[in-house]
């Protein structure tokens, strides 16, 4: 019985050190939740909470894609510009074919590609990853433009509000389960998978990972076309739910995406991180944002509060690293 008890006590406390980062940050999520429901009374409320998860539909698919990325000691910048070309290639075809499955597969191949062509030059090319995405985002941002004449695309058919506004039972929005489930295949592939050994060991130290056998060139090209894809999903939430796309669209998505990461304790130099941290960041920030709405800041300053928390985030984690080498 007492080794039993000895065992148990062992595996917890593996778990506790293991998730350190992401139970503190959930700790603080629960304090800030609470110390909002005092605030503001609106914040508690069904509808607010609705509004909350609806915000941060997009984002989250761009954070689990964002994840992997960091993970491996990359950055993705392009993620904002793909979910917005992807999303109006997309729409511009819904509007002139009313073909929903037509444009929802182009949406996703627009993205992939990008998705690829950025993972060949990071990857096979080894140009720098900052470089590499910030530039694909700008053309992005520039064909976004070209594309659609800086018009809006609308006038989409009723049943593309699905994933969007579609409820299950009238109460369950499809966004939620489209996130539940993205995150848990997100989850299995990190933590069950070669792929995602692979991914962690890239991030740990590329160089002995290529003495191992892994194909570091491939893994690293295969991370960025998933991040691609998880784009995709993004593009076709949000003009699900808002049935137009706008150039505007996407834009500065990229730093709700990185924050969600970086919070939830994905370290910036690779190797680690768990989806679980970015979920709780990604919801942290949603309500953070939502949070400073209620409270009356002025929209000019949430960049300035979202970017401390930012910097907060990545100095503990330095700290913290910097306190365990010592």
């Amino acid at each position: 019985m007492k080794v039993e008890q000895k065992l148990e006590h062992n595996v917890l406390k593996r778990t506790l050190i293991g998730y350190k980062t992401e139970f503190t940050m959930l700790l603080l999520f629960a304090v800030f939740f609470i110390a909002m429901s005092f605030a503001s009374e609106y914040f508690l409320t069904q509808q607010n909470i609705l509004n909350i998860l609806s915000q941060i539909s997009a984002n989250s698919m761009l954070a689990i894609g964002m994840t992997f990325v960091i993970i491996t000691g990359g950055i993705d910048l392009s993620v904002g510009g793909i979910l917005g070309l992807s999303g109006m290639v997309g729409s511009m075809v819904l509007m002139k074919t009313q073909n929903i499955p037509l444009s929802v597969a182009i949406i996703f191949l627009v993205s992939i590609f990008i998705g690829l062509i950025n993972g060949l030059l990071i990857g096979y090319m080894k140009m720098p990853a900052f470089i590499v995405t910030m530039s694909t985002c700008e053309i992005c941002r520039s064909l976004d433009y070209v594309i659609s004449n800086a018009n809006t695309a609308r006038g989409f058919p009723e049943a593309y509000q699905l994933v969007g506004k579609g409820k299950i039972g009238g109460v369950l929005p499809v966004y939620v389960i489209l996130i539940v489930v993205l995150f848990g295949v997100g989850i299995f592939i990190l933590s069950r998978t070669k792929f995602g050994r692979y991914t962690y060991a890239i991030g740990s130290n590329a160089y002995a990972a290529e003495l191992s056998g892994i194909n570091v060139k491939l893994q690293t090209m295969l991370v960025y076309v998933y991040s691609g894809f998880m784009c995709a999903f993004g593009a076709w939430i949000m003009t699900s739910r808002l049935m137009a796309c706008d150039t505007t669209y996407g834009n500065g998505n990229e730093m709700d995406a990185i924050a969600a990461a970086v919070i939830g304790g994905v370290s910036m130099s690779g190797g680690k991180g768990t989806l679980w941290g970015t979920f709780i960041g990604i919801v942290l920030v949603g309500c953070l944002r939502n949070a400073l709405n209620l409270l009356g800041m002025d929209p000019y300053w949430q960049g300035t509060a979202l970017g401390v928390v930012i910097i907060m985030a990545v100095l503990a984690e330095r700290l913290t690293t910097t306190a365990k080498r010592a």
